[in-house]
């Protein structure tokens, strides 16, 4: 089983999710499209989903180039650091945006791991 494919899947279907959350609260907050702020809670919604997509960018070429290199089941045990990163910032986000720093330096810092273990891994093969 390629467990760094199972990650990466996760990581487009949490993206999506956030996305149908920016949706549902655009509905709920009377959020007209194609407007990208509004109602508080609808703008925490959509700066989620923004993040999400911004570090998403990284994340997977980060993720699937470390694959090729290191042992799929320790990139992928990264991989899900960096899943539930984003879900603890979300909930976090969601509720008081002060508090989202661990959530995102959980998901940052398994980016940039994996990006340096791409590079090593890269450099030294």
């Amino acid at each position: 089983m390629n467990y760094v494919h199972i990650v990466a899947v996760l990581a487009v279907i949490q993206f999506i999710y956030f996305g149908i959350m920016v949706g549902r609260a655009r509905g709920l907050y009377d959020v007209a499209a194609p407007a990208t702020s509004g109602h508080e809670m609808f703008d925490r919604a959509f700066r989620i989903q923004m993040n999400t997509l911004e570090l998403l960018v990284c994340f997977l070429p980060a993720l699937l180039l470390a694959a090729v290199y290191w042992p799929n089941a320790i990139i992928a045990g990264v991989g899900v650091l960096y899943l539930l990163g984003r879900a603890l910032y979300s909930v976090a986000y969601t509720k008081d945006p002060s508090t989202r720093g661990l959530g995102f330096a959980l998901s940052l810092f398994p980016t940039l791991g994996l990006l340096i273990a791409a590079g090593v891994g890269a450099v030294i093969a």
